[in-house]
C-alpha cells in the first residue's frame, strides 16, 4: 500500500533540495570568508562542525523521532534551518558559522531519517520504493546545482557584498515545505511500540547488512571525491579560472540529477542488481579512459573538463538504488535506527574521503586523482558483488 505519489514526494523532494543547498554551500562560504582575513586553518574546521553532528546525533535522534513522530520531527528540523538561514545574513562574527553548520548537520540527520522513514512506511513495493528514492535523491543534485549557480552569480555580480542574502531564499523554500507537510497525511510507525536502539543494532549483524554498510561507505566516499574536490582539481591541475572551477560542481550535479531522474522513470523495466552493476562498469570505463588520457594524451587534457561530469550520470543512481533495495527488507519498527546507521556510514565515507583527498592535493599528486577514485570504485564493485551474492543466499 502507498499514498498518492505526487502528494508525498513533493515535500520530500523539497526537503532534500533545502538540505542539499545548506550542506553544499561550504565551498562558497570558505571562498568568501577567506577574503575577510580569516585563515584557512580556521576555515578548515568548518567541515567538521557539519559532519560530526551528522554522525553522532543520528542514533540519539531515533528515540526523539519515535516519540514525536516523523512528520513533527521533519517540520521542526525545517523550521530550525529556515530560522538559522534567515539570521545568517545579519551576523558578522565567525563563531556563528561554526554554530550554524553544527545546527544544519543536526537537522540534516533528523531530516534524512524522517524522509527515509516516511518513504518506507508509505511505500512497500521494492521498485516503487526505488523510483521514489531516486526522485527524492535527484532533488539533492538540483540543490547542489542551484547553490553553486545562484551564489556564483551573486559573487560575480556588482552586489557581491550581499552574497549572504541568498540564504533568505532557503528560508522561503523551508516555509513552503513546512506548509506542504502540514497539509498532507502520512502513515506513521506505531508509537505504542518502543524503539529499542541497542536491540535493533544487534539485529543488523548479518553479513549482508554489514556488506551493505560497506557499499554505502564507498559510494559516498566516491561521491565526495567529486562533489567537494573536482573544482579544486579543475583549478590546480587543468588551470581553469576560479569561477569556471566552481561551476564544475554545477555541471556534475546537473548530470547527476539527470541520472537519478532517468533511473526513476526506467528502473521498473530492469533488474535493480543488473542496473547497479551496469552503472559501476560505466564508471570504471570512464575513469580508465580519463586515466589513460592523463598519462598518454596530455595535449588532449581539455577533454577531461567534459568527461568528469558524465561520471555523475552513472554514479548518482547507486546510492538510492542500493538503499531502496535494503530498506524494502527492513521492518517498519527498525527503519529509523537503520536509517541512522546509513547516515553514520555516509558521513564516515564523506569525512575519510576528504581527509585522504586533502593529502593527495597537499602533496601535489593530482595526476593520480582519477586513479585514486578508480581504486575506490573497483573496491565498491567487488563489495557490491559480495553483497548481492549474500543477499541472494539470505532470500
Amino acid at each position: 500500500m502507498s499514498l498518492k505519489q505526487p502528494n508525498i514526494t513533493l515535500p520530500l523532494r523539497l526537503t532534500f533540495f533545502i538540505f542539499s543547498m545548506v550542506l553544499n554551500c561550504m565551498g562558497i562560504v570558505i571562498l568568501q570568508l577567506s577574503q575577510e582575513n580569516i585563515g584557512y586553518d580556521k576555515l578548515g574546521f568548518l567541515e567538521s562542525f557539519k559532519d560530526l553532528p551528522i554522525a553522532f546525533i543520528s542514533l540519539f535522534a531515533v528515540n526523539f523521532i519515535s516519540k514525536i513522530g516523523t512528520k513533527r520531527s521533519i517540520i521542526l528540523a525545517l523550521s530550525i534551518v529556515g530560522i538559522c538561514s534567515l539570521l545568517l545574513p545579519f551576523v558578522q562574527v565567525f563563531w556563528f558559522y561554526k554554530l550554524w553548520f553544527a545546527i544544519i548537520g543536526t537537522c540534516f540527520a533528523i531530516g534524512k531519517i524522517c524522509v527515509y522513514g516516511i518513504i518506507r512506511n508509505n511505500i512497500t513495493e521494492e521498485k516503487s520504493l526505488a523510483k521514489t528514492m531516486n526522485t527524492v535523491e535527484a532533488s539533492f543534485m538540483i540543490g547542489i546545482f542551484v547553490v553553486n549557480v545562484g551564489f556564483g552569480w551573486l559573487i560575480a555580480g556588482e552586489y557581491s557584498e550581499y552574497w549572504k542574502f541568498g540564504f533568505i531564499f532557503i528560508s522561503l523554500v523551508s516555509l513552503i515545505t513546512i506548509y506542504l507537510f502540514s497539509k498532507i497525511k502520512i502513515l506513521e510507525a506505531d508509537k505504542n511500540l518502543k524503539t529499542n536502539t541497542i536491540s535493533n543494532l544487534r539485529s543488523f549483524k548479518q553479513t549482508s547488512i554489514i556488506l551493505f554498510f560497506a557499499v554505502i561507505f564507498f559510494i559516498v566516499f566516491t561521491e565526495q571525491s567529486f562533489n567537494s574536490w573536482l573544482p579544486a582539481f579543475y583549478k590546480n591541475h587543468l588551470k581553469v579560472n576560479s569561477f569556471f572551477a566552481i561551476q564544475a560542481s554545477s555541471t556534475l550535479a546537473l548530470f547527476s540529477y539527470l541520472g537519478r531522474i532517468i533511473t526513476a522513470n526506467i528502473i521498473q523495466r530492469f533488474s535493480l542488481i543488473k542496473y547497479f552493476i551496469f552503472c559501476l562498469i560505466c564508471i570504471i570505463s570512464l575513469l580508465s579512459l580519463i586515466f589513460c588520457i592523463q598519462y598518454f594524451g596530455s595535449d588532449n587534457s581539455g577533454i577531461l573538463l567534459y568527461l568528469f561530469p558524465i561520471i555523475g550520470f552513472f554514479l548518482s543512481p547507486l546510492y538510492p538504488l542500493i538503499n531502496s533495495k535494503m530498506i524494502a527488507q527492513i521492518n517498519n519498527q527498525k527503519i529509523n535506527t537503520f536509517t541512522s546507521m546509513i547516515v553514520i556510514f555516509s558521513s564516515l565515507g564523506s569525512s575519510v574521503s576528504s581527509i585522504l583527498m586533502s593529502v593527495l592535493f597537499e602533496n601535489k599528486m593530482l595526476t593520480f586523482y582519477s586513479l585514486y577514485i578508480l581504486g575506490a570504485v573497483v573496491i565498491l564493485f567487488c563489495l557490491s558483488l559480495f553483497y548481492f551474492r549474500q543477499d541472494h543466499i539470505k532470500n
